[in-house]
């Protein structure tokens, strides 16, 4: 007979273990371990063996290395901002959106710019004819600007703008147009997002090469710290990273390495870190994988305090890491699309158990189209359930002292470390830019999980696990382009009839000689500019003359895709066809996937490009901004049988058939044009009336999508 057990001793690991393998039938629990996106290893038990060789395992919060938040007291002595990134068509909708947000419950004020405004050009320049006002509020001057922010007292709202390209007359405008309402620079709060580096990395909308880039970046912190000491210089983003694909670690890793490069252009412009680290911040994604982001949040505290502390500040304030989150918009799916407030609820909890300082959550249609105002105000009301009806701010940290959170933040503040000294032995993020190593790490990170996603290995409910057989009708917010761009144009002319046009003139050539010399502050320029009504383009232009416009290489990583499905049958199907294929016409098929207009998010064209090349495709890539006629020369010119568009920013309904004008009068009416992207289902008739053969929207397995192209270019169904 077994003798019974010290019930005086504490239940052990191995009594865990052995009860474990009773209910698991004798099946060992290493099975249960599993392996994150990251490479960190996620064990179903955690215990104080876990955490032993923790050095922060006693930190307090308010207290480096801040690991258990900024503040002493956190969301118990005050809650996060709730600041709702929203901007569309023109100026006076954008506004009136933001003062109801503002009544309801919002407590500031996130400008999201279209792409034309982003890449420096004014409403009226060709290239930016399918983009005014699709994707963000167009913006080219001070007029724009003081309509934006009618009747917001800017010296109580605190205003977030994302820019970076065109940085300079948006942060101006901002200025002037606060002066004009009566407030002084000095009062004026908020955030510019200025962070170029990433924009060179994923989401492209840059203007200038990264010297000169880096270069404005310093002359907005010298003068900020000087004249805006309550304002926030720099936004350091990782956020945008997380969108194009990559993990928490490498978020996490390049994110802090972009910020310590700003340091030291900011030291190189002659200031000491006492005198802009503590404006500094920073703007994390926040995705599905629920426990992660909490210790991402965690370590990049941690690690900040550690970066900050090498330059020797004496005020504590410089070497803590304040963040804005903004909930996933790439984790909302088109399939059943009222999924996302569950997601979107989810990743909000996670970025307020991290610690975040402000917090925007995305709305649930923004898988298919620009948020309605029925969306927008449950995902601003997620916030606001979780502030008050939770209790979930009494507690300063709740995550702190538990064994998992604790060793998962020390694990992935170790595989930041790993990739940020692999930049800092390329010379610093600016160099490692330069080499396109960041970018292709993120875009393998990218492949690698859509291989996963269109597997099944990693679930998205909805999508390709307990599919619906019903369609649920989503309102859809419509921008009509035309009026829009109409409107802008009419306000741009109506300007420059009334302006002082030769003391602009004088300002713009000071503006070009600074930027030819390097004497002198360019947003100082800028701003004196902004008061004359010099539009955004002009600005734009005055510092292009010097600096140039930036062209991007294209590359994709090969392989990384194909990976996964080594042995899957229907891939091997696709393989198989486009063998017989070669046997007959003597090449591949061949596919120019393509952006168009000023769109700079190229996640799903890369990947994409990755797998359609992976399968066996011959795959060519348009450069970024092309557009239509520069597409449709390139597929003449590269022999192409498809031309597939990627798009997302709503501008698919003017540029697609542009582009199929384009192939008609060059005969070329035999390329097959397909479409991909966040195209709401109400428009797909209207695009296939064009003469577009296949719409792909967001959740399509790539797999499906090859074989619905080749069958159409050859005919023959894989099934």
């Amino acid at each position: 007979m077994e003798s019974p057990k010290d019930k005086s001793k504490p239940p052990s690991l191995d009594d865990w273990k052995e009860l474990a393998k009773v209910q698991m039938k004798g099946r060992s629990v290493d099975e249960l371990v599993t392996e994150s996106g990251e490479g960190i290893l996620v064990k179903p038990l955690y215990t104080q063996s876990d955490v032993e060789d923790l050095s922060f395992r006693d930190s307090m919060p308010g207290l480096p290395p801040y690991i258990r938040g900024t503040q002493a007291t956190m969301y118990a002595g005050r809650p996060w901002t709730i600041r709702q990134y929203a901007g569309f068509s023109t100026a006076e909708a954008s506004n009136a959106f933001y003062k109801k947000t503002l009544s309801g419950g919002g407590q500031g004020v996130s400008v999201a710019f279209d792409l034309a405004t982003h890449r420096g050009y004014d409403s009226d320049h060709p290239r930016v004819s399918g983009d005014v006002g699709k994707a963000g509020v167009a913006i080219d001057s001070v007029e724009d600007m003081k309509i934006l922010f009618d009747e917001i007292p800017l010296d109580k709202i605190s205003v977030s703008m994302t820019m970076n390209g065109a940085v300079l007359p948006v942060l101006a405008g901002y200025i002037v147009a606060a002066e004009e309402q009566g407030v002084p620079q000095e009062n004026l709060s908020g955030t510019i997002q200025n962070d170029i580096l990433k924009e060179f990395m994923v989401r492209n909308t840059y203007i200038y090469p990264p010297e000169p880039s880096m270069r404005i970046i310093g002359d907005i912190i010298t003068y900020c710290s000087r004249e805006m000491p309550r304002f926030n210089t720099i936004s350091i983003s990782g956020y945008h990273m997380q969108e194009a694909g990559a993990d928490s670690a490498l978020e996490l890793a390049y994110t802090l390495a972009d910020g310590k490069e700003y340091i030291r252009t900011a030291l190189k412009a002659g200031l000491s870190i006492d005198d802009f680290a503590p404006r500094l911040s920073f703007f994390w994604g926040i995705g599905m994988n629920f426990y992660m982001e909490i210790a991402k949040m965690r370590a990049a505290r941690m690690l900040w305090n550690n970066i900050v502390e090498e330059f020797q500040p004496n005020n504590p304030k410089s070497a803590i890491l304040r963040t804005h989150c903004q909930t996933s918009g790439w984790s909302l799916s088109e399939q059943d699309p009222y999924n996302n407030v569950v997601r979107t609820t989810i990743e909000a909890m996670a970025a307020v158990f991290g610690g975040t300082q402000s917090l925007h959550t995305n709305a649930l249609d923004e898988a298919i189209a620009l948020p309605s105002e029925f969306a927008a105000r449950i995902a601003r009301n997620t916030q606001l359930i979780i502030q008050e009806e939770t209790a979930i701010t009494e507690v300063v940290d709740p995550w702190g002292g538990s064994y998992m959170m604790e060793s998962l933040t020390q694990q992935i503040a170790n595989k930041a470390l790993e990739l940020m000294e692999e930049i800092e032995s390329a010379g610093g993020m600016a160099k490692a830019i330069e080499t396109g190593l960041p970018k292709l790490r993120i875009e393998e990170a990218a492949a690698k999980k859509q291989a996963r996603i269109d597997r099944g290995d990693e679930v998205i409910v909805g999508v390709n696990k307990y599919i619906s057989t019903e369609e649920d009708e989503v309102e859809v917010l419509e921008i009509d382009n035309e009026q829009v761009r109409e409107s802008q144009i009419n306000r741009l002319k109506e300007i420059k009839a009334t302006r002082n046009q030769k003391a602009l003139d004088d300002v713009l050539n000071k503006l070009t000689a600074c930027a030819e010399s390097g004497e002198g502050n360019l947003l100082e320029l800028t701003i004196e500019a902004m008061r004359l009504r010099a539009t955004i383009g002009e600005v734009s232009d005055a510092m292009e003359n010097v600096f140039g416009r930036y062209r991007a290489q294209t590359q994709t990583v090969t392989g990384v895709y194909g990976e996964a499905y080594q042995g899957d049958q229907d891939w091997m199907e696709i393989k198989k066809i486009i063998e017989g294929f070669i046997d007959r016409e003597g090449r591949r098929p061949r596919i120019l996937v393509c952006k168009m207009g000023q769109d700079g998010h190229d996640r799903g064209a890369k990947v994409v490009a990755t797998a359609f090349a992976d399968v066996g495709f011959d795959v060519d890539l348009s450069p970024m901004f092309s557009t239509p006629e520069e597409v449709a020369r390139q597929a003449i010119e590269n022999d192409v049988h498809i031309v597939g568009v990627s798009s997302l920013a709503g501008s698919h309904k003017s540029l697609v058939p542009e582009l199929i004008k384009e192939l008609k009068s060059l005969d070329a009416e035999e390329v097959v044009v397909i479409v991909g992207g966040v195209i709401p289902k109400q428009d797909y008739q209207q695009l296939l009336d064009y003469g577009v053969k296949c719409i792909f929207g967001p959740g399509t397995p790539i797999p499906k999508a090859a074989a619905e192209v080749l069958e159409i270019v050859t005919g023959v169904n894989s099934s």
